[in-house]
């Protein structure tokens, strides 16, 4: 059965770990649905420490975490952006923006330092954090006689429907969605359930 979940953050959230060499990392974690948000998140946490030395960050959206991007922003290619992407895919986590903000205290760390450094924070904020579960479905507009109400209900149970709207006239009409991974099986059922009747259309 295809996968149709995944986790996210429930809410945005913060986190700071100690200075290395007196340079401060600060990471947020916010949960955004599209690169725009995203964009648009960052340039809240820019104006908020606008006096910083880095806005590193990375991104994941969606069911399969692509799209996808990461940004050194002037530090030394591949020592920050990508340790707090790796973090994002480790934590299995997806729709999260993650920016690691640094201040920079005066003394070089080495590629290898700031890998550990944004990479650390990174975890930090990503665990600070309370997931949920972001449900994917497929929506479909069902139509059946009143006599079919009782057996048309059944199958909404079976298949974890919800029920967005409903038009009671000569018929019933009703606008639902089912877990994406069994559309494919909610409308052959629906067929084999009403022998024919009624109908089933994916929206």
């Amino acid at each position: 059965m295809a996968v149709d979940r995944y986790e996210t953050l429930a809410r945005s959230c913060h986190a700071e770990i100690p200075k290395i060499k007196g340079s401060r990392f600060i990471a947020d974690a916010i949960p955004v649905g599209s690169s725009e948000a995203a964009d648009r998140q960052l340039g809240v946490i820019r104006k908020t420490y606008h006096d910083a030395t880095h806005h590193c960050f990375a991104y994941r959206l969606g069911l399969t975490g692509d799209p996808y991007r990461s940004s050194d922003d002037g530090e030394p290619s591949g020592s920050a952006g990508a340790p707090i992407l790796r973090q994002i895919e480790s934590s299995g986590l997806s729709d999260v923006l993650v920016v690691v903000t640094r201040y920079f205290g005066g003394t070089k760390l080495g590629t290898g330092g700031l890998i550990r450094a944004y990479g650390d924070a990174a975890e930090a904020v990503l665990n600070s954090g309370r997931r949920l579960i972001r449900q994917l479905y497929g929506a479909f507009e069902v139509s059946f006689d009143y006599d079919d109400t009782a057996p048309v209900m059944r199958l909404l149970d079976r298949f974890e429907a919800r029920i967005i709207s409903s038009n009671y006239g000569d018929g019933t009409i009703l606008e639902i969605e089912v877990p994406l991974s069994t559309v494919d099986a909610f409308a052959a059922a629906f067929v084999e359930e009403l022998s024919g009747r009624g109908s089933a259309r994916q929206t």
